[in-house]
């Protein structure tokens, strides 16, 4: 084969494997219109975890396929240059090629074990956009105003119709009217006129909910508009109407799970939704939207120009310090980094690979709202002068398995990233009574919001808990999480004497999955205010038999449907008039 054909041949190898990637990854992302009209939330989990493990899969077979087509071609540079400017040439004015052009570099980044970047065999994206122009890419369907805003919902609802049946159109119209006609008579003059609403032409499916995006339209600017819909005996109904920036990026939010939705063009959503959430990252909004790969392509992306903009230096993370992982942040940019220490201190048993296999089993879980998204990057590469010295330091002589030390640059071998937020026990310490009180009240629901999908945190430690900027309590430290499935609670059994309760040991056997929950307690570091308030709330939590019962629901295949937002519409009663 003369090096042409073996250029174009390569070519065609990685192209096609993109294309078997992203037909399979619509594929299983369709199906969850079935899993939601019957109802079938397992189904969902499964293709949750199915979508994750995809894009590694195929990136790995194309590797495989293309070790056998160059043989001992396989790391010429300059014939990889060849093979990328032939696959760009081709691929120029292609819609949504950013992602085809990342899974080209993933491929390259597999079969070389690219550090850093290499702008010799990656494309490097340039971050330059027309907003407007995506957008015009996106199917949208446009509703006008002229008379009724009931009789605009009805036509949408009857557009946007499942193949179960809603529970009563008219009904669901009406809630929607009432919601968007008190959200206008607030928030803008008794003058303001309807113009449209904008819809994106599909539905976002997570979990047990369907939400319809779009804009409302008005003569004195627009607003978010975000429809929740549940499937419940009756039929479909309106659960939830989201019209405040601030629920829609709650929604949109980097502790849920990625929203199963197929609009014809991604980019055009992605810009869509940056229209409506002007603060929310990119890059979350192409990791919420299953997209994962680009959007680890756009955070670095994103940070490495903020990198080259600032001089501030990566410092220890603020909190406490961790026995498994040692956490620094950039003060002028709103992320950690987290590597594996080298060796963890007691009590921690664990191995180097648990944590791995925990932070994996996150990333394919449900999280609920109360697990933060966390990117595996490998290979990263830093200047060594953005380091403070006492980080540098720690890096060096305690994380050598997870750093390595090149010339003037720190290669971080594996590091997971992640949203920062303000560590729990922090937070409590600094803010009012009133503020704390409703922390750690939602700190136990979020324990219980975990355990409905089969996580047990492991570590209660309010320090490894953390508080976002909506105020919501979430989980970030995963070295020890587990399935509730997997957990043997147990009460402690009585002491046969005063000397068993005495000695520094347990008079008891403990076996490696025993939990015990009543040694709970010992984990709530808080004032006794502050306690009392918890234990008026969540003093199941500390009950071998709330535990027991949650666990027997998982082993019996129930589904606990955790919704991170509160229904405002079910226990309404609404008039039909508008």
């Amino acid at each position: 084969m003369s090096e042409k054909e073996l250029i174009s041949e390569c070519s065609q190898i990685i192209y096609d494997g993109f294309i078997r990637y992203n037909n399979y990854f619509h594929r299983i992302t369709r199906r969850a219109r079935t899993r939601f009209e019957q109802k079938d939330w397992k189904g969902h989990q499964n293709d949750i975890v199915d979508r994750v493990d995809l894009y590694e899969k195929s990136v790995r077979r194309i590797a495989l396929t293309l070790r056998r087509t160059l043989g001992s071609h396989l790391t010429n540079k300059k014939l990889w240059r060849e093979i990328r400017s032939y696959f760009a040439d081709r691929l120029n004015q292609v819609p949504d090629n950013d992602f085809i052009k990342t899974f080209f570099n993933s491929t390259t980044r597999r079969i070389f074990g690219t550090e850093g970047l290499d702008p010799d065999l990656e494309f490097i994206p340039s971050g330059t956009s027309n907003d407007l122009q995506l957008i015009m890419t996106l199917n949208i369907r446009r509703y006008p105003y002229w008379v009724s805003l009931k009789r605009i919902f009805e036509t949408i609802l009857d557009d946007f119709s499942f193949r179960v049946p809603y529970d009563d159109i008219n009904l669901n119209a009406t809630r929607i009217s009432r919601k968007i006609k008190a959200f206008t008579n607030e928030n803008f003059s008794k003058n303001v006129e309807y113009l449209r609403f904008e819809f994106i032409d599909s539905f976002f499916y997570q979990a047990a909910r369907a939400y319809l995006v779009g804009k409302l339209i008005l003569s004195e600017g627009e607003a978010p508009i975000v429809i929740a819909f549940k499937n419940e005996n009756r039929g479909i109904s309106v659960d939830a109407i989201f019209l405040e920036e601030r629920e829609v990026s709650l929604i949109f939010g980097y502790t849920r799970s990625y929203y199963f939705a197929d609009p014809n063009s991604v980019i055009g959503t992605v810009h869509f939704l940056k229209s409506m959430l002007p603060k929310k990252p990119i890059d979350e909004l192409y990791t919420v939207l299953g997209r994962l790969r680009q959007g680890k392509t756009e955070r670095h992306r994103t940070f490495t120009q903020h990198l080259s903009e600032t001089e501030d230096k990566f410092v220890h993370a603020e909190g406490e310090t961790g026995l498994v992982m040692i956490v620094f942040t950039l003060p002028s940019y709103n992320l950690v980094f987290k590597v594996i220490r080298d060796s963890f201190g007691p009590p921690k048993t664990i191995s180097r690979k648990d944590v791995i296999d925990k932070y994996k089993l996150v990333s394919k879980h449900d999280r609920a709202g109360r697990l933060i998204d966390t990117q595996e990057f490998i290979n990263l590469k830093f200047p060594i002068d953005r380091f403070s010295d006492e980080l540098t330091n720690e890096l060096i002589q305690n994380a050598s398995d997870s750093i390595r030390k090149e010339d003037n640059n720190l290669i971080l071998k594996r590091v997971y990233v992640e949203r920062r937020v303000r560590p729990l026990n922090l937070f409590i310490d600094e803010c009012s009574f009133e503020d704390a009180t409703r922390s750690i009240i939602d700190y136990g629901e979020a324990i219980k919001d975990l355990a409905k999908t089969n996580i047990f945190p492991g570590d209660l430690l309010l320090k490894n808990f953390g508080v976002t900027q909506h105020n919501r309590v979430i989980f970030y430290d995963y070295d020890e999480v587990s399935l509730v499935s997997d957990c043997n609670f147990r009460e402690i059994p009585e002491s046969k004497s005063i000397e068993d309760e005495m000695q520094a040991e347990t008079w008891y056997y403990v076996g490696e999955n025993d939990i015990f929950p009543e040694e709970f307690i010992r984990f709530l570091a808080m004032n006794d205010e502050l306690k009392r308030e918890f234990l008026k709330y969540h003093k199941d939590l500390l009950t071998a038999k709330y535990w027991q019962r949650i666990k027997n629901q998982h082993l019996r295949g129930d589904a606990m449907l955790v919704i991170p937002y509160t229904s405002h519409l079910s226990q309404k009663k609404v008039s039909r008039k508008i």
